[in-house]
C-alpha cells in the first residue's frame, strides 16, 4: 500500500468502541499512515463493525471507486465483507506492508427512481409491500415487456448481494467476477391474470431492468437499498442497471469469495 497513505476509520462514535479500537489507530501511525477525518481525501476507508457497517461505510462515503475499502469485524465472524478480525493484527500488518497487494472488485448497481439523481447499491435493491397486501409491477428488460408481477416483492441483487436477501428467497449465488445482476421474486401470484417466470434470472452488464409500479391505492411499497430503507413515495418507474462503479477491497490469501461462501454457509 505504498501509494495509499491516507486512512479513514468508519465506526460508531461511542466511547466503548473508540476505546476498543484505539490499537488500530496506533497501528496505522506506527506504519506511517495519515489518519484523516475527512473521507473525501482518504484513499483507504476502513469500516469497523460487521457487514452492515461495511455497507454503511460504502454508502456514507459515496461509493468511491478511487479508493480501497477494508472491513474489520468486531462480531467474531468474518462474513462476506469483513476480511480482518479486530484482535488479529498480523494480517493487517501484512496488508499494510505489502508492495503488491491484490485488489478484489465488487460490482454495484445504479438505481434511478423516476427523474431523481441516481442511487447505488452494493448488495441489493428490494421492493416490499408496506401493508398486508400484494402489489403489481410491470417488468421490462430493455424495451421488452417481460412479465406482469403480482406478489409481496422483488429483489434485484448484485453478485455479492446474491448471498444475502436474494439467497433467502431461493435466488442463485453468483461469482462476483461476473458483471451482472439478478432479479428474484417474493411470493408471486401465478394465475390467468398474472404470470411470472417463477424463478430468478440474471441480466448482463448491458441490460436495463425497468419496474413500473401499478398503484391500485395510496399504499406504496417500501424501497430498500442495501440495509437502508428509503422514505420515498409516489414513485412510478424504477430503472436498474450495472453501474460503472466497482468497490475495491483487499484480496487476501485463502480468502476468496467462494471460501467466504463456504465459511458462511457450509
Amino acid at each position: 500500500m505504498a501509494n495509499r497513505r491516507n486512512i479513514y476509520f468508519f465506526h460508531k462514535r461511542s466511547d466503548d468502541i473508540v476505546e476498543k479500537i484505539q490499537h488500530l489507530y496506533d497501528l496505522a501511525e506506527r506504519y506511517s499512515f495519515n489518519i484523516v477525518n475527512d473521507y473525501s481525501i482518504a484513499n483507504i476507508i476502513v469500516s469497523i463493525g460487521g457487514d452492515g457497517t461495511f455497507l454503511q461505510a460504502v454508502r456514507k462515503t459515496g461509493f468511491r471507486d478511487d479508493c480501497l475499502y477494508a472491513g474489520i469485524s468486531t462480531t467474531g465472524n468474518l462474513n462476506m465483507y469483513c476480511d480482518f478480525y479486530l484482535d488479529s493484527t498480523s494480517k493487517m500488518i501484512e496488508a499494510m506492508t505489502s508492495e503488491n497487494i491484490e485488489v478484489r472488485r465488487y460490482p454495484t448497481i445504479e438505481i434511478k427512481l423516476d427523474d431523481q439523481p441516481s442511487f447505488y447499491a452494493l448488495n441489493e435493491l428490494s421492493l416490499r409491500s408496506s401493508v398486508i397486501k400484494t402489489f403489481v409491477v410491470e417488468v421490462f428488460i430493455d424495451e421488452l415487456h417481460f412479465e406482469t408481477f403480482r406478489g409481496d416483492g422483488i429483489v434485484v441483487a448484485t453478485p455479492t448481494g446474491s448471498t444475502a436477501y436474494n439467497k433467502s428467497v431461493n435466488g442463485s449465488i453468483v461469482d462476483p467476477t461476473l458483471p451482472c445482476f439478478q432479479v428474484s421474486e417474493l411470493a408471486s401470484l401465478n394465475n390467468n391474470t398474472y404470470r411470472t417466470l417463477g424463478s430468478s434470472f440474471i441480466l448482463g452488464p448491458d441490460r436495463k431492468l425497468t419496474l413500473k409500479l401499478m398503484q391500485e391505492s395510496k399504499d406504496y411499497p417500501t424501497i430498500g437499498m442495501d440495509n437502508e430503507a428509503m422514505s420515498i413515495r409516489n414513485i412510478k418507474n424504477i430503472e436498474v442497471s450495472l453501474s460503472g462503479k466497482a468497490i475495491k477491497t483487499v484480496k487476501l490469501k485463502d480468502n476468496s469469495f467462494w471460501e467466504k461462501v463456504r465459511r458462511t454457509f457450509l
